[in-house]
């Protein structure tokens, strides 16, 4: 293999730099990890090569260490690990983990995330695809750079996630990183196909294939296709598409060099809260009209609708959509990684460019269902000063004549919004670090020091419409009625289906960038003392805007109440600002002896506005603070091991914009407080025996609120002081027995899964309460040779329970005790996995 000299590698890294620059990204992988454990006779080594004490991570770390000597939480899935999970989305895996509370009752995609009772739904928790964000933000335009960008399939080496931690120096706003590390070719082939087929129509394809391509070069490839009719009926499709990722890697004396490619096109339908009880009869449940486990306010009625707005020049557009689409998300992405060591110089870069678009098209909730009388009756002075007196009302199917009696089923009707929304976005991103170990007369110091750039941006086109609609699975559009005493029609409240004034429109722009420093210091006291910390400084350029809006009357529209839509006045806010922020970290750690250890660790993240505050016509740029202290302890002996991390986050400010609380639901005002959250962390293995494992991931928590007070008049606070997070419970977690059997060749493994969240509330003043809920869940695996078979079944008993509540209307609660409306869990379900590897 040929030598570099350390000139040619920096030239090499610097090219790359450049000629990341618009292209369509992805980033390269980082280091595979050693070939061989520590040897046996190191003090600090672990027992056995395989073990969860040995396992190498590269995530948050100067360099490739052991998960037991770092001094912060992490957590390494390897391919077997996540297969014996089986989980039904990304979010999902990541809730397997400790300290990490996630709402997948969203679908497979862009579901809730909580990282230590941070109360953001993303909970600074930032993905990396070897070791580089595919999107710079947490968040662009309606998808995210986590699980609405990333997805899971065979060319998934292991995924690694940080909590808290360093985490806030290899990554902007991160409290928490979740890295994907791709598979690299070795010079020994392998490759694996997988066919999964599931009862709620599921049919998915996997498929990896990787070795050598030349001498000292590698290749990877491999991917997926996916099509599901999903957890809830529809009425269509609701998961279809695939993606396939590749790289080439070629291997120098003191380095390698990696090229890759990602390509993802998916549309995924996006499940919301529903209805499961009468608001003014509690009692009385639903279901027998939207089934509990399967219903969805999601309609094929909703196929084909129009959203018509008026452009700056007063011509009436229209949108066409379907809500079949779902959220669709296509992007492309290459990227570049050199690696070279000179001489104890490690010279490192990765690069990537993302380019892509997303269209998303979603029924979104908003208020309770309503009495069909006492609804109607709402607009009564409205349509007497339109249309002359009115008698009485009556509902049809909207677009004919067809009278619709909602006596005939639960009495309700209920308003829904339509939100099309579509957004082009590009990403560029680069980091070059350099690592040197230096050791003086009082032990070591594992230097890192980097740059790291990102310019990016994304578009916003955002179309909303109100639709009145029947309370039950797939609802049909209403249209409501007034009616004169001879039975005469006088006018309509709706227009085919849709209520007045509630369109929303939203067009806009905004580029970027953001260069960041960072630097971190290891340093190894005596053998099993270090002490490490780091700093990162970022300056973010944003240059965006939204045009102006207004609400005019339709005068082509005449008879119905619903004769307004959203116009453009031809000006536009500009946008303009350049923050910068300050991350650090600071982290002890001491092994007393191979298998035991403790460290703490205090860490500072800020996250300034986001570029999406330009989506605004009045823009109020926040900046977020989190402060992390955690300690923990540790122990490793052979196939069992227990991490404990107690935590204690510091969430300041908490800003938002809330009802009244004089008046709750009407005016909103803006508030401003603080979170805090603190907990203790669990994750553990214990094998007796060969044949039998008991594993776990436990998190005892208590995410608190303090005041919320408004900025504008201090003295009108929000008394909820105390009161728990709201959607954050303060025990989540689950409980893995598993037994294993070996018969020659044949080897058995049958298992059980404990999921158990204790209770949440919906609201600021924890008035209306989820209930506690757990479900059971069953797995068996036989493997003979290079061929698997999987069974997993999900909440096998159908335990009920409830997420999110009603987040459009929810600030003081629902008005019952328990919530009447939220996001149920699905129901009972199997997947049958069948694995051939070479």
């Amino acid at each position: 293999m040929r030598n570099i000299t350390l000139a040619t590698g920096c030239a090499v890294a610097a090219l790359a730099l450049a000629t990341t620059a618009p292209a369509s990204a992805q980033v390269a992988s980082t280091p595979a990890p050693p070939a061989t454990a520590p040897a046996s006779d190191d003090p600090q080594a672990a027992d056995a090569p395989g073990t969860t004490g040995n396992d190498i991570i590269v995530t948050g770390s100067a360099r490739a260490q052991r998960r037991f000597d770092v001094s912060y939480q992490i957590n390494s899935l390897s391919q077997a690990d996540i297969k014996q999970l089986a989980p039904k989305s990304f979010a999902d895996l990541l809730g397997d983990l400790p300290g990490i509370h996630v709402e997948t009752t969203g679908g497979e995609v862009q579901n809730i995330t909580r990282l230590r009772g941070i109360p953001t739904d993303r909970g600074m928790l930032i993905f990396q695809q070897d070791g580089l964000p595919l999107y710079h933000e947490v968040d662009g335009y309606f998808f995210n750079s986590g699980d609405g960008m990333n997805r899971y399939d065979l060319m998934t080496e292991r995924v690694e996630v940080v909590q808290g931690g360093p985490a806030p120096i290899y990554a902007s706003e991160a409290a928490g990183i979740v890295n994907n590390i791709t598979v690299s070719g070795t010079s020994k082939s392998r490759g694996a196909a997988q066919l999964t087929i599931g009862d709620i129509g599921l049919y998915r394809g996997d498929v990896m294939q990787s070795g050598p391509l030349g001498h000292d070069t590698y290749y990877a490839i491999g991917g997926f296709l996916r099509y599901s009719d999903g957890y809830r009926d529809n009425g269509f499709p609701n998961d279809r598409g695939g993606q396939i990722r590749a790289n080439i890697k070629h291997d120098f004396s003191n380095g390698f060099v990696k090229v890759t490619a990602n390509y993802l096109n998916d549309h995924n339908v996006f499940y919301l809260p529903i209805p499961i009880a009468n608001p003014t009869n509690p009692s009385q449940s639903l279901n027998p009209w939207l089934n509990y486990f399967t219903g969805t306010m999601n309609s094929p009625a909703f196929r084909d609708t129009t959203l018509t707005y008026q452009d700056a020049n007063g011509a009436l557009r229209s949108q066409n959509r379907d809500l079949a689409s779902g959220r669709h998300m296509v992007y492309g992405n290459v990227g570049l990684q050199y690696q070279g060591d000179f001489d104890g110089w490690l010279v490192s870069f990765k690069g990537g460019a993302t380019k892509g678009k997303n269209t998303f098209d979603a029924l979104y909730s908003t208020t309770n269902p309503s009495d069909a009388n006492a609804y109607a009756a709402g607009y009564r002075a409205a349509a007497t000063k339109a249309f002359g007196t009115v008698d009485h009302f009556g509902y049809v199917y909207a677009g004919s004549n067809t009278a619709y009696d909602p006596y005939s089923q639960s009495g309700l009707v209920m308003p829904a919004q339509y939100r099309a929304a579509d957004s082009s976005f590009y990403s560029v991103q680069g980091d070059l670090s350099l690592t040197h170990k230096v050791a003086t007369g009082f032990g070591t110091h594992d230097v890192k020091v980097g740059a790291y750039t990102s310019f990016y941006g994304d578009t916003q086109n955002q179309y909303y419409q109100q639709y009145l609609i029947q309370v039950q699975g797939q609802p049909a559009t209403l249209d409501l009625i007034a009616y004169s005493a001879s039975g005469a029609i006088l006018g309509k409240v709706t227009n085919n289906g849709a209520l007045p004034g509630t369109n929303a429109l939203g067009i806009g722009k905004v580029d970027a960038k953001v260069l960041a420093i960072y630097a971190n210091d290891t340093w190894e006291i005596t053998r099993g003392l270090r002490l490490d910390g780091g700093i990162r400084h970022e300056w973010y350029s944003y240059n965006g805007f939204e045009d102006f809006t207004k609400t005019v009357t339709n005068t082509a529209l005449t008879g119905t109440l619903a004769n307004t839509v959203m116009a453009l006045t031809g000006t536009a806010n500009q946008f303009r600002l350049s923050p910068q922020v300050t991350n650090w970290t600071v982290g002890l750690n001491y092994d007393f002896t191979r298998h035991f250890g403790a460290y703490g660790r205090a860490s500072h993240v800020e996250v300034p506005p986001t570029a999406g505050t330009a989506f605004s016509t009045a823009p109020t740029p926040t900046y977020t603070k989190a402060n992390e202290y955690e300690f923990g302890v540790k122990a490793s002996l052979g196939r069992n091991y227990f991490y404990a991390t107690g935590y204690y986050t510091q969430f300041n400010p908490l800003n938002g914009s809330y009802p009244d609380p004089t008046t709750q639901y009407t005016t909103n005002v803006p508030f401003i407080g603080k979170a805090v959250s603190k907990g203790v962390e669990i994750d553990a293995n214990v094998e007796p025996v060969r044949w039998f494992s008991l594993n776990g991931a436990i998190t005892f928590a208590d995410p608190q609120y303090n005041n919320l007070y408004n900025p504008n008049n201090p003295s009108q606070t929000i008394a909820v002081s105390g009161k728990q997070i709201i959607r954050e419970p303060k025990l989540y977690g689950h409980v893995i027995p598993k037994f294993h059997f070996e018969n020659g060749r044949n080897l058995f493994d049958i298992y059980g899964t404990l999921n158990f969240v204790g209770r949440e509330y919906v609201d600021y003043l924890n008035s209306t309460k989820l209930p506690a809920y757990q479900t059971l869940g069953v797995g068996f695996n036989y493997t003979r040779g290079s061929w698997q078979f999987q069974v997993v079944g999900d909440n096998i008993t159908n335990n009920h329970g409830l997420t999110e509540g009603n987040t459009r209307s929810d600030a003081f609660g629902q008005g019952t005790a328990v919530a009447v409306y939220g996001r149920p869990l699905f129901g009972r379900n199997f997947r049958f996995v069948l694995t051939k590897s070479w």
